[in-house]
């Protein structure tokens, strides 16, 4: 089947590639823009607690203050607030209301509670109509606030700094967009260098990046149309790891062609033999890995969070044209530019390499495969263990931007002058369930209640403006003692829901809502997930690599090598992050991300190294033979895949935020172990060992290319040597 098409793709090159150039004009031209959304409430099922809170007070509540942002005020030299700050404090919170800046609803004067303790700070709450959270105006608000706010305290003593949703959103959006240009220079420098020395050809350097911005657009634009029809929620993250994603995975693909097109050139072929044999030789390798891609990110439409259904299909959307592009657009191209202009300047592409590295390692295994299993198993083992301290944090805010964004100083500067959660409070919406109106005053007791749960700093009900108009609810504001974002404030959530659950009076129904309320329920979604999502595709992943070794035996190995790698590679995360920098813990989404890239992307390397022990088992060779020659041949491959792979996400480090090193150092690490650790080592040396077995019920190691399996023609029609490789 792939070689006919590496022969279609090499008859109609012209016609192929203009077809691909019309088809990324086309789509980009018609998608609708993806847009990104950091409201975390938004990525939940409406069945959860904190989202039917949400939707209560929002009915029962519509014009109470929501402050979308945070004026925090202070002297310039540190002091006391004193008389004449707190007038100009009054001028400029006038002053900015006088302004009348989109979407802002009101700015509320300082009371009494909105001093420190030591009267050196002042905090003022900005409404701001949340439901447009989604839109661009939203972190404009916060940017206008900036320069009204810089413009009204500029002569005076005083200065005032912009905090809250609607400036993290506009930080973030800063930090992302340095963060998404540095990342793709940092992707496109590591694809051009490392190409450059493996090739030393600056045309071959330069192919993937071309390749990639021409299916790139049609990726973009499909995942524009799908997020468009089914409602998909991105979040800001996704712009930055589908760059990742498409130049990382269209390289390795790349390399997986070019290995085997020059192999082909050594052996005698014609550029045009060449490039279909090289399409027939990897293209089932190459649509078997990104099958398993797609499976894997694909499942996660089964996620309970709107952030995964999201990035789950944008990103096998993103792989699956990967791929065809892969055996369809790169070979057209190929084969239109001469093999001496292609490789040029060098001329190493002539003769075949001793690979003397390569085959060294493939000796060593061949010869020692069960040493080999159970030292490189040992060291996916040894991280692993460092896997049972990871801790989740839910700090979404801090950890995507860098510490020095205003928003971040205002967040800390809060949490140090105030209560922790003084700025973003929890509420208990306390509703009559007969139709009845509430009592404020037989609630005191209730209230109490509430102040006691341990975590809480305050509670309190304004009998004033804390009923609702129809009298059947009640809203009470909880100051929580640490960050919203917090772990110990979503343990104290979990405490104030019993109670609030628990002492509710009779003929009433209590919901907790509010930041920590909605990490909480995150969490739990999160458990849902791992349950479901992780387990489905690894049975998908395993039918996969089933069809295409046509064994039974291959895919429950292959499959428990990588489930040590990802244990490997989130216990080096929890080793470097928690352990040696210090991070009270790794973000919650991580482990999900680590099974996206590890589990999908590490079975790549996998398949690439068992297709190749196949087809030398295939030519007659002994398990341990073939374990040798198939680490000899596809060692160079995986290795150079793997390199540029990981190079590209780690990229991310150069974002300077938590969230995105982490990221970063995680995947790339796995990639690293999946290539280096698994693929080249541990894979091998397994199905050395199992010889035959391995195989079972097929017969991929009696000699000759087996059922189903035709020669391959040479240059000149007939079947190649087993020698000629």
């Amino acid at each position: 089947m792939f070689h006919r098409l590496g022969q279609f793709v090499v008859r109609r090159a012209w016609w192929v590639i203009a077809a691909w150039v019309v088809a990324a004009f086309a789509i980009i031209a018609g998608a609708p823009q993806l847009k990104s959304n950091s409201d975390e409430s938004a990525f939940l099922p409406k069945h959860y607690e904190s989202i039917q809170a949400s939707d209560l007070q929002q009915k029962a509540f519509p014009s109470n203050i929501s402050p979308g942002a945070l004026l925090l005020f202070q002297r310039n030299d540190g002091g006391a607030l004193d008389e004449g700050d707190k007038a100009t404090m009054a001028k400029v919170i006038q002053g900015l209301a006088d302004k009348h800046i989109e979407l802002v609803d009101q700015v509320l004067p300082v009371n009494e509670q909105g001093y420190s303790a030591d009267k050196k700070f002042a905090m003022s709450m900005v409404s701001i109509d949340k439901s447009k959270f989604a839109d661009d105006k939203f972190p404009e608000a916060a940017k206008k606030l900036r320069e009204e706010g810089t413009a009204l305290t500029s002569g005076t003593s005083v200065k005032v700094q912009v905090g809250g949703a609607a400036a993290s959103n506009l930080d973030q959006k800063d930090a992302g967009s340095t963060a998404q240009m540095l990342i793709g220079l940092g992707t496109i420098v590591i694809i051009l260098l490392t190409l450059g020395i493996i090739f030393r050809s600056p045309i071959i350097a330069l192919l993937p990046v071309v390749t990639v911005i021409v299916y790139s657009m049609v990726a973009t634009g499909l995942i524009g149309f799908a997020a468009d029809w089914f409602g998909l929620k991105a979040d800001n993250s996704m712009e930055m790891i589908l760059t990742v994603v498409l130049y990382g995975v269209g390289t390795d693909y790349f390399l997986f062609l070019m290995f085997r097109y020059r192999e082909r050139l050594r052996a005698g072929d014609d550029r045009r033999t060449a490039v279909a044999n090289a399409v027939g030789r990897v293209g089932e390798a190459i649509t078997s890995a990104a099958g398993a891609v797609v499976v894997a990110f694909a499942v996660l439409v089964l996620s309970s969070l709107g952030m995964f259904k999201a990035l789950g299909p944008a990103l096998a959307i993103a792989v699956a044209v990967t791929a065809v592009a892969s055996v369809t657009l790169v070979p057209a191209i190929i084969s239109r530019i001469p093999e001496k202009v292609l490789f040029w300047p060098s001329k190493a592409w002539q003769r075949e390499p001793s690979n003397a590295r390569f085959a060294a390692i493939g000796r060593t295994v061949g010869r020692r495969p069960a040493a080999t299993a159970v030292l490189s198993g040992l060291v996916m083992v040894g991280l692993a263990v460092a896997a049972l301290g990871y801790k989740g944090t839910f700090d979404m805010a801090g950890s995507s931007m860098p510490k020095s964004k205003e928003s971040m100083v205002v967040q800390d500067t809060m949490a140090k002058a105030f209560s922790a959660g003084a700025g973003d409070p929890a509420h208990v919406y306390l509703t009559s369930q007969n139709g009845s109106k509430l009592d404020p005053a037989s609630l005191q007791g209730y209230v109490s209640d509430l102040g006691k749960v341990p975590g809480v700093s305050q509670a309190a009900m304004d009998s004033e403006h804390s009923v609702s108009p129809d009298g059947q609810t009640v809203d009470i504001t909880l100051v929580l003692a640490d960050d919203s974002a917090s772990n110990k404030a979503i343990d104290t959530i979990g405490d104030v829901r019993k109670a609030a659950h628990d002492k509710a009076p009779e003929g009433t129904k209590a919901l907790v809502a509010g930041t920590a309320s909605v990490y909480k329920d995150i969490n739990t979604a999160m458990a849902h997930d791992y349950s479901l999502v992780f387990p489905i595709a690894a049975v998908l992943i395993m039918i996969i690599l089933g069809l295409l070794l046509r064994s039974v035996v291959a895919p429950w190995y292959l499959m428990a090598s990588v489930g040590l790698g990802f244990g490997a590679t989130l216990g080096a995360t929890t080793l470097v992050f928690q352990d040696f920098k210090g991070e009270p813990g790794l973000m919650f989404m991580l482990p999900i991300l680590i099974y996206l890239f590890v589990v999908a992307l590490g079975t790549d390397y996998n398949i690439l190294m068992i297709a190749r022990l196949r087809e030398e088992a295939r030519e007659g060779r002994d398990p341990r033979e073939a374990a040798s020659m198939a680490i000899r041949h596809g060692g160079p491959t995986v290795a150079a895949a793997g390199f540029i792979l990981a190079g590209t996400f780690a990229t991310m480090l150069l974002a300077g935020n938590t969230l995105s090193s982490e990221m970063g150092f995680s995947i790339a690490m796995g990639i690293l172990i999946a290539a280096f650790v698994m693929a080249m080592f541990f894979t091998p040396a397994l199905t050395a060992l199992l010889g035959q077995r391995a195989w079972w019920p097929g017969h991929a190691d009696t000699g000759g290319h087996g059922a189903g399996q035709a020669p391959l023609a040479g240059s000149h029609g007939v079947p190649e040597p087993a020698g000629r490789r």
